[in-house]
């Protein structure tokens, strides 16, 4: 399937690599992915907080044997992505995970260690999701930022139009996505590997769709997917106020019918380019003086205060972990926002362990 017949109109690849035709494709190559120093950095870099899995362990018993081979299967092109171990966890709500063996996800980790610093160069400023130095925390802090220029200090209404994409890693369109990676990347084989790793899962027998939750590049691919999206908002509908936290995005407006009137232009886009659709139970368009959900606070014109089920969840976590590491980590969380009675009995409970 060409690009042209997917329909992706916006394809203002920026970022690091070599120009084509006023577009940045990757400069790197497929022998630099599949090197074997590459491999090695990517075992030092994936084995961090590892160490003491069992299946690391085995892999670690004949470790450069295996690398040594995983390599050569690399090189003569015979590398096949292997199976998925698969179960669930709740965090919080029910999630089906499912894991690659150690040697493929060695190959996840020199894949990224290559493709993840171009594309973070491509992406725009207010995708947070997945990328070093953003984040929820610095999401949130943005979006308070807009809020107030939207709202010019607090002296207009301010509207938000709040977005979820429905069941958005499962219904990630293979074909569409390896049709957006060919945009920036030339090196066949480098697609080759893409293709092989893509394909190695699926979430419906009758399509080619979905990335398992638990390899690190489905963190890359969807964001590659969605950046496609990103650039239609910020240059084609001309969206000043925009922020996208995986499948979450918000669009702020002083003016309650712009907001309106793009909402099905937005759904008609990722249909017919990304094939996604938008969660009918996760979208409003409401003032933030009367409280925006987004990224686990409520957020209002002057302030935020922690959601009340992620503030019951923390707490329920606390009283079974009794970790200092946790409550430090939760502590550091409602720094975050206005939540001085919940530090406080937090607080009480580190004095009570000590």
């Amino acid at each position: 399937m060409s690009t042209d017949k997917i329909g992706i109109s916006v394809l203002l690849l920026r970022g690091g690599g070599l120009k084509d035709s006023g577009r940045r494709i990757l400069s790197h190559k497929y022998d630099e992915i599949i090197s074997l120093e590459n491999l090695c950095l990517a075992w030092e870099e994936f084995i961090i907080s590892k160490k003491k899995k069992l299946d690391v362990i085995k892999f670690s018993k004949n470790l450069m044997d295996n690398i040594v081979d995983l390599h050569f299967d690399l090189v003569n092109h015979t590398y096949c992505h292997g199976r998925y171990e698969s179960f669930f966890i709740n965090d919080p709500k029910r999630r089906h995970i499912h894991k690659a063996s150690v040697r493929d996800r060695l190959v996840h980790h020199a894949v990224y260690r290559v493709l993840y610093p171009f594309f973070d160069r491509v992406y725009i400023a207010d995708s947070y999701s997945c990328r070093d130095d953003k984040g929820t925390h610095k999401a949130v802090e943005k979006f308070g930022k807009y809020i107030r220029k939207a709202s010019k200090n607090n002296h207009r209404v301010c509207w938000v139009l709040k977005c979820d994409i429905k069941k958005f890693f499962a219904s990630i369109d293979h074909e569409v996505l390896l049709c957006i990676l060919q945009k920036y990347i030339l090196d066949k084989n480098i697609i080759n590997l893409l293709k092989n790793i893509v394909e190695s899962f699926c979430t419906d027998e009758n399509r080619n769709i979905g990335l398992p939750l638990g390899n690190l590049t489905s963190q890359l691919f969807s964001n590659v997917y969605m950046d496609v999206f990103d650039q239609w908002v910020k240059h084609d509908l001309k969206v000043k106020y925009y922020i996208r936290y995986a499948d979450d995005f918000v669009f702020i407006s002083d003016y309650k019918k712009y907001l309106e009137s793009i909402v099905a232009k937005i759904q008609e886009f990722l249909q017919n380019n990304l094939k996604l659709s938008l969660h009918p139970d996760k979208f409003f368009l409401k003032t933030i003086s009367s409280g925006v959900d987004f990224l686990g606070w409520v957020n209002f014109s002057d302030h935020r205060v922690l959601r009340t089920k992620t503030r019951q969840r923390m707490f329920k976590k606390i009283q079974k972990e009794n970790s200092e590491e946790s409550l430090q980590s939760y502590l550091g969380l409602l720094s975050h926002g206005n939540a001085f009675k919940t530090r406080k009995k937090l607080e009480f409970w580190g004095w009570l362990w000590a």
